[in-house]
């Protein structure tokens, strides 16, 4: 059973905070806190009523990375997180990156203090990183001789050349928010991070969570090696199940009315 006090989730008014609670530690990742992240988004996944999340960490950093001592002292439970198990194309700790993709809704990663390792490439997962200027991000598992192995790989090579990649994740250089911004690690940089999130959440609700679910579900497939034929396809598809929902007759309506949509529940992306 995950530990719930690892993560906290607040969600209010269809926005959720998803808080890595770790503080004393710079919310370090432990093997508990990897099972309380997965189990975080996949109990957010059954909420037809979330519109957006925010991923955040508490106290004075986004997330330190791997707490190396702690996982690599137990070694047959960090096996079992390593395997994959069934049809799970991924593993434990690819899929604290990975379950934020999978979110048929918007999330926004809000970075301050140190993301290093194991916490860049959670943020990475999302599909917003708004960090503050003075953040520090590092694709650090070079200096425990190791490799980014948590969905980083996946998630960077949309993000940057592959120069500039194997150049981080070879030296473990550590960048502040505003060259991580240059580099396109992250989409913004602002005083503070999470009053932006929220700022942007707010807008993001003002939109039909259909059409949200859907235009995430058709970028992040089309972005990927995906022929012409494929890309046009899909959109197709994605646009006739808009067209058939009453979330975009209640936009088109609203704007004729010219007054706030009222949305129904999302019925796109499970």
């Amino acid at each position: 059973m995950p530990d719930s006090n690892r993560v906290l989730v607040d969600v209010r008014d269809g926005i959720a905070t998803v808080s890595l609670n770790r503080a004393d530690k710079h919310n370090a990742l432990d093997l508990p806190m990897f099972d309380a992240i997965v189990d975080a988004a996949a109990q957010l996944r059954k909420r037809k009523d979330l519109r957006v999340v925010i991923l955040r960490g508490a106290g004075p950093s986004f997330c330190s990375g791997l707490d190396v001592g702690s996982v690599l002292g137990k070694p047959l439970k960090m096996a079992r997180s390593f395997a994959t198990y069934g049809l799970r194309r991924a593993n434990v700790f690819q899929q604290v990156g990975l379950c934020w993709r999978e979110l048929p809704v918007p999330v926004i990663a809000a970075i301050h203090g140190s993301c290093y390792g194991g916490g860049l490439q959670i943020a990475l997962g999302a599909d917003f990183r708004i960090a503050a200027a003075d953040a520090k991000l590092s694709i650090m598992e070079v200096k425990w001789g190791l490799v980014p192995d948590m969905s980083g790989t996946v998630t960077l090579r949309e993000l940057m050349p592959l120069d500039v990649a194997k150049k981080l994740a070879m030296t473990g250089q550590i960048v502040s928010g505003m060259e991580a911004l240059a580099l396109h690690l992250v989409t913004e940089v602002a005083a503070d991070p999470y009053a932006a999130a929220l700022e942007l959440a707010q807008a993001l609700i003002a939109r039909s969570p259909d059409a949200l679910a859907g235009t995430k579900q058709l970028f992040d497939s089309n972005w990927r090696s995906v022929g012409e034929a494929g890309a046009l396809g899909l959109e197709r598809k994605i646009q006739l199940r808009m067209l058939l929902g009453p979330n975009q007759r209640e936009a088109g309506k609203a704007n004729v009315e010219k007054r706030a949509p009222v949305f129904k529940p999302r019925s796109f992306g499970g």
